[in-house]
């Protein structure tokens, strides 16, 4: 593969996804505009130069939908020549458009790409879009799908996870998140965004729940009983059949919180680096993509870093530091005893329990602030990984320059 390299990394702070979150009044549109305008201001080159804008977006109707990609770079007044293109491929989407804008460059289409994603949850609910994988009786039966929830649940139930280890794992990735927020580990890649309704700055995510302990945590019902016991359990069950019960470990405080957000990432190749005198701060070493069982549903990001790592010629002990996106505690503890990756490797400044997931944005998120961390501790390299519904999974191992 032909060097592809990360130019710069961007987001806005991530918002509580619900009326009077820091980022609700702001529409997508404009969250992007103003990262491609802060992308513009951070780099010393013609925006012209950027080929093509690929952003990830889950929910794609009302505020989100149409191409927010193309609506963004000209609301940003990018000009005629920037087109745009949305993806969807559950959590993941963020992510596999860094994938694919890497893909367009390392096929020579493009030079130069503009990746990221966006989901504004307050303004677009999740489900919001009526997809017929949920909607649709018949389909959803056929599929079949679960809810992300029950299938957090049967995670833990196959691998033994207690509610005592999710909770455990959930006020860690708080207080990691309150510390990085506080030192300002994440200021670097931070973009403010102005309320347009008071003029207010908002300028730190939001959600970080820094009083949070396991014995808080430990008071607070199972989320996910009720779904079970109205029969998601005994679909679960039937594949599994191994086990006699799910365990409903996950409750609103060991689960992902729900956030509004956006983030860009600018990729390039050797040609652009040279002709522009860029200066890249990394370069992909390995991208994959895979899928799972559908009905378990969220190990699709571990196989994909397995598969990454395959691709890379590299091994776990080649990795300074990785982000996997906490789409619940038992989800995360199995990434890291399926990886073989120690707790102090593994979204060491805190993840989407604490930080909150804007589904279509975290991917690019995620690059930026394992970046911005290697190169705080001075290290190399960094695997970020996400795993989405119905079971698929992508992964991308990037390394500094």
């Amino acid at each position: 593969m032909p060097p592809i390299y990360i130019l710069d990394a961007l987001r806005t702070p991530r918002g509580k996804a619900r009326a009077g979150g820091g980022l609700s009044a702001i529409k997508p549109v404009e969250m992007v505009a103003k990262l491609l305008q802060a992308i513009e201001k951070r780099n010393d080159f013609p925006v012209s130069a950027i080929e093509d804008i690929l952003l990830g977006c889950v929910t794609q109707v009302g505020d989100q939908g149409g191409n927010v990609a193309r609506t963004a770079a000209l609301i940003a007044d990018w000009g005629a020549t920037t087109p745009g293109l949305m993806i969807n491929r559950f959590c993941t989407s963020g992510l596999d458009a860094a994938v694919l804008s890497a893909a367009k460059i390392s096929s020579g289409i493009n030079d130069m790409v503009l990746a990221g994603g966006v989901e504004s949850m307050s303004r677009v609910p999740m489900l919001s879009d009526r997809g017929a994988y949920y909607a649709d009786p018949d389909i959803a039966a056929r599929a079949p799908f679960l809810p992300l929830g029950i299938a957090a649940d049967l995670v833990a139930s196959l691998d033994g996870i207690s509610r005592a280890d999710a909770d455990a794992y959930a006020a860690l990735t708080q207080a990691r998140a309150a510390h990085a927020r506080s030192a300002g580990y994440f200021t670097k890649s931070l973009i403010a965004m102005e309320n347009p309704e008071t003029g207010a700055l908002f300028a730190a995510d939001e959600v970080i729940r820094e009083a949070v302990t396991p014995e808080s945590l430990a008071a607070l019902e199972p989320s996910f009983a009720g779904l079970g016991a109205d029969g998601c359990d005994a679909i679960a069950l039937s594949r599994f059949p191994s086990l006699d019960r799910i365990n409903h470990i996950h409750t609103a405080g060991n689960s992902p919180a729900m956030a509004d957000g956006a983030s860009v990432l600018l990729m390039a190749g050797e040609n652009a680096v040279k002709e522009h005198g860029l200066k890249p701060r990394a370069r992909v070493r390995a991208m994959a993509n895979t899928s799972v069982d559908a009905v378990l549903m969220l190990t699709g990001g571990i196989e994909a870093s397995k598969l990454a790592l395959k691709r890379a010629g590299m091994t776990v002990d080649d990795i300074d530091l990785a982000e996997f996106n906490e789409a619940f505690a038992a989800v995360t503890i199995k990434f890291m005893r399926d990886m073989g990756l120690a707790e102090d490797r593994v979204n060491v400044n805190g993840g989407a329990i604490a930080l909150g997931h804007a589904m279509g944005a975290t991917g690019t998120s995620l690059i930026g602030t394992v970046l911005d961390e290697l190169e705080r501790r001075d290290l190399s390299t960094g695997l970020v990984a996400i795993s989405g519904g119905a079971g698929v999974g992508t992964a991308m191992i990037i390394e500094r320059v």
